[in-house]
């Protein structure tokens, strides 16, 4: 072989490996395009569809209010282990009928000795009363930032929707657990 014959085969083969390597660099920010995204667009996806047993969000409390078809309401709370942080229900479980508006608290409290900040999700169980659970106002998806030793209620207010009662699918439900998970938030100091 000759230098002439030689050259143009290194000059494609580099050229492929530079297609080769593009190809590569895009695959490889989509990927991580699409993992900051996931998070968001999975969010989007659970509140529109109450996928997951994830609650709906309203500005305006139900028209009417179902009697005789009680509801009772209990509250869950969790801390994922690097957050130091105690998070509980203040309120007792709730009895009400679909309409009725409620307000319960939460309290968090920061265990360590340095400023932390937390954000937390949620969900319903069982997961098919996800999208007849409508809060008002919640302090989920929201930084909370929390001196070393501080102490904040944290209230949510919600009603369940009457509508609960006209599927064959919901009906029956008569109990509700409301749980969120506390979790160090991105931005925020673990402590």
């Amino acid at each position: 072989m000759t230098t002439q014959t030689i050259r143009p085969q290194v000059d494609q083969q580099a050229q492929g490996n530079r297609r080769t390597l593009t190809v590569l660099a895009l695959l490889v920010v989509a990927m991580v395009g699409l993992a900051y995204a996931s998070v968001p667009l999975y969010d989007l996806f659970c509140r529109v569809t109450g996928y997951g047993g994830t609650t709906q969000v309203v500005t305006e409390n139900a028209d009417a209010i179902i009697i005789d078809h009680p509801v009772k309401v209990r509250f869950d709370a969790n801390v994922n282990p690097s957050l130091n942080w105690r998070f509980e229900p203040v309120d007792a479980p709730v009895t009400l009928n679909p309409g009725e508006e409620v307000i319960i608290n939460y309290r968090a409290t920061n265990l360590g000795d340095v400023p932390s900040v937390g954000t937390s999700t949620f969900n319903v169980t069982p997961v098919k009363a996800g999208p007849h659970f409508m809060k008002l106002d919640c302090f989920c998806f929201i930084e909370q930032a929390l001196a070393p030793g501080e102490s904040v209620l944290m209230p949510v207010r919600f009603f369940i929707d009457p509508a609960i009662v006209e599927s064959v699918d919901t009906a029956e439900i008569k109990e509700i657990i409301l749980s969120y998970t506390f979790f160090p938030a991105l931005a925020g100091t673990k402590s």
